[in-house]
């Protein structure tokens, strides 16, 4: 990718360890890119990059269930993420699923690509539309369809 990028990376408990060896395995693509994270994610895989020597710019917003996808919502609202992947723990249940849905619907309202598996994330960050600086991602059209 020729442009840096505000990537968010978020992970439930049961999957952390699953965004832990997805963010190892794209280091060298994630490294170029500012990673904002909520807290809990952003020190592991802090640690980790560390670990390996790889150095990135890993930002930590506070954990989810105490705001951080809150944080992040907002930061896609104001258009400060361009892309997101948040691997949903889909099996328990979550404290704090009303900020869970709202960082989704975001993220949907204001065209932010979001993944939810590493299948579609690594799909995502490879994209060539990345790289063209030709490509205008459209805006999503609130109309109201007529049923005539």
């Amino acid at each position: 990718m020729n442009r840096k990028l505000n990537i968010a990376l978020v992970a439930h408990d049961h999957r952390k360890a699953d965004m832990v060896d997805w963010a190892v395995f794209n280091a060298d693509m994630l490294s170029h890119h500012k990673l904002v994270c909520t807290g809990t994610t952003g020190g592991l895989i802090r640690r980790e990059f560390g670990e390996l020597g790889i150095n990135a710019e890993i930002v930590c917003m506070n954990s989810g269930p105490l705001g951080g996808d809150a944080e992040i919502a907002a930061m896609v609202v104001r258009h400060e993420i361009q892309l997101a992947i948040f691997l949903i723990d889909d099996l328990n249940p979550q404290p704090h699923e009303a900020d869970i849905q709202m960082l989704l619907r975001q993220c949907r309202i204001h065209n932010v690509p979001i993944a939810c598996n590493r299948y579609s994330a690594d799909l995502m960050i490879t994209s060539t539309l990345w790289d063209n600086d030709d490509y205008i991602p459209t805006q999503p059209r609130y109309i109201k369809f007529r049923r005539d």
